[in-house]
């Protein structure tokens, strides 16, 4: 299981977020504390930000490295600065190869997608089905082999199909959508999912087998006074609030959160 991270709120240095907390990003990658599955998070790694100003896409910076091994990164760190972040290191799923273009974070537009979960044998599984209910431009914007980047082309056909629909309700659909997709051969999968525009957060919480996998929050908490903070675990001491399982959640620009179930 990957380990995921997102950041709203004050301009900050990346590597404030990302190497400064005693249970950073980099320290889950080699010694995580809640994983389900796996022991490592060594198959590479990806940050991805947004610049001040608006219409400016994000960027991203990738690895196939375990990010402890890259040298690159800790100068990134202290140059980077964004009011928006989101993170992700790779645990790959069986079969899926270790390769650039699987890395994480999928962009598309002024959207960034990281994703913690699997689908079962998802080649033999819901590799078809996915594709068969996208419209041409998801479909079509496709370059790698994960299951994550599928269940991502599932939210851009929900936005590209509809551009008023919220983050939340384009995640929201697409999850109601693989449950769909998943029961009628009765098909394990969990998703936990984190999603930015760079202006607001949307994160999700859901497995349709046992025990989901971790996903915690944290708002306006020294030294992150002004902001909120998702982690696949807590990354320092404070008030972390688990999601709720089969749960949704809604950052907005002014930090306001919201949860709602995934009914």
């Amino acid at each position: 299981m990957c380990r995921l991270l997102g950041y709203l709120g004050d301009s900050i240095q990346l590597d404030r977020i990302l190497f400064k907390p005693e249970h950073s990003l980099i320290v889950q990658s080699y010694k995580p504390q809640e994983m389900t599955a796996g022991l490592l998070n060594a198959d590479g790694f990806g940050i991805g930000w947004y610049d001040s100003k608006p219409h400016n896409p994000p960027y991203s910076y990738k690895n196939v490295l375990p990010i402890w091994n890259d040298a690159n990164l800790p100068q990134l760190g202290r140059y980077i600065q964004s009011q928006c972040y989101l993170g992700y290191v790779r645990s790959a799923t069986s079969n899926l190869s270790v390769d650039i273009i699987n890395c994480q974070p999928f962009s598309h537009q002024n959207l960034l997608f990281v994703h913690n979960g699997y689908i079962d044998e998802f080649r033999k599984t819901l590799y078809r089905s996915i594709r068969n209910n996208l419209n041409d431009f998801a479909y079509q914007r496709i370059e790698g082999t994960t299951d994550s980047e599928h269940i991502f082309a599932l939210i851009v056909n929900e936005l590209e199909n509809n551009h008023h629909l919220s983050l939340k309700q384009a995640l929201h659909n697409t999850i109601t959508k693989l449950v769909t997709l998943s029961e009628s051969d009765n098909i394990g999968f969990s998703a936990n999912i984190v999603l930015s525009n760079g202006k607001e957060l949307t994160a999700c919480r859901y497995s349709n087998r046992e025990l989901s996998p971790t996903l915690y929050y944290i708002k306006e908490n020294s030294p992150y006074s002004n902001a909120v903070i998702l982690a696949s675990e807590p990354m320092f001491g404070g008030d972390w609030i688990s999601l709720s399982e089969k749960s949704i959640i809604s950052v907005k620009e002014n930090l306001e959160i919201s949860v709602d179930s995934i009914s």
